[in-house]
C-alpha cells in the first residue's frame, strides 16, 4: 500500500444529514441565481436593552431581542413593500402578506419557522409565538406549514459572540437580515465620550427586486425603530 492510499483510508467520512443536503441545495441555488449585494448599519439599542426588563414586566411574556428585531422589520417591510417582492418572469411580485421566517439552531440542524402576518402583530404576539415555534423547532416538532410562507428573513449569531455577518438570501425571498452582537461602545454624545450598546445589521438583498438607495432607506427605517422602542410596543 502506498502512502497516498494509506493516508487516503484514514479520512473521516461524516454523511450529510437530510436537512444539511436540503440546506446547502437550497443555499447553493441561490448563490447561483440571485445577484445580491450587500449594506450594513448600526443601531444604538441602548434604551432598547434598557426599557426590555420593563416590557417584559408590564407585558407579561419574556420578550427577546429578535422579538423586537422581527417587528422592526415588518414594520419596515410595510413602508418598504419591495423588500417583499420576487421576480416573476418579466415581473416583480408583491406577497400580499408580511412573513418573517427567522433561523433557529436545533439540535437536528437549521430550521426556519415563520411568523406569518407580522405586522399585524403587536410585540408581545411576537414574542409569544417566537417563543413556541422555537420550543418546538428545538424539539423537532413544527409543522410544514410552521415552515413555509416566508417573504423575508432573519438570522441572528449575536447569541454567539459574532460582530456582523453577511447571511445568503433564502430561495423563497430576496432580502434577509444579519443581526450580530449587542456591543458596548464609545460614541461622542453632545461632545462628550459615552458608552452606548450597538448592534450591527446587515442586508442582503437581491439587486433584480431592489437598488441600493432603496434597501438602505429599508435598512435605516429598522435602525429607527430599533432606536426607538415605545413605537414598537
Amino acid at each position: 500500500m502506498t502512502k497516498q492510499s494509506s493516508e487516503n483510508s484514514a479520512n473521516t467520512h461524516i454523511p450529510l444529514t437530510r436537512i444539511q443536503k436540503l440546506i446547502g441545495q437550497r443555499m447553493l441555488q441561490s448563490k447561483q441565481t440571485k445577484p445580491c449585494f450587500y449594506i450594513e448599519s448600526k443601531a444604538d439599542v441602548t434604551e432598547l436593552m434598557g426599557l426590555r426588563p420593563k416590557f417584559r414586566k408590564s407585558l407579561g411574556v419574556r420578550i427577546t431581542t429578535d422579538a423586537f428585531y422581527i417587528r422592526a422589520t415588518a414594520l419596515a417591510a410595510k413602508q418598504y413593500q419591495l423588500v417583499l417582492g420576487r421576480i416573476d418572469s418579466d415581473n416583480i411580485k408583491i406577497p400580499d402578506s408580511i412573513n418573517i421566517g427567522f433561523a433557529v439552531n436545533a439540535p437536528q440542524g437549521l430550521v426556519v419557522p415563520v411568523i406569518k402576518d407580522a405586522d399585524k402583530k403587536t410585540l408581545a404576539e411576537i414574542a409569544e409565538l417566537e417563543q413556541s415555534l422555537i420550543d418546538k423547532g428545538r424539539d423537532n416538532k413544527l409543522t410544514f406549514e410552521e415552515m413555509q410562507g416566508e417573504t423575508i428573513a432573519l438570522s441572528n449569531l449575536g447569541a454567539y459572540g459574532v460582530d456582523s455577518f453577511l447571511a445568503i438570501v433564502p430561495p423563497p425571498t430576496s432580502a434577509v437580515l444579519a443581526v450580530g452582537n449587542v456591543s458596548r461602545d464609545i460614541v461622542p454624545i453632545d461632545g462628550k465620550p459615552t458608552e452606548r450598546k450597538i448592534v450591527t445589521i446587515s442586508l442582503a438583498a437581491d439587486r433584480r427586486v431592489v437598488d441600493e438607495v432603496y434597501a438602505a432607506k429599508f435598512l435605516n427605517t429598522i435602525c429607527e425603530q430599533l432606536q426607538n422602542p415605545q413605537q414598537l410596543v
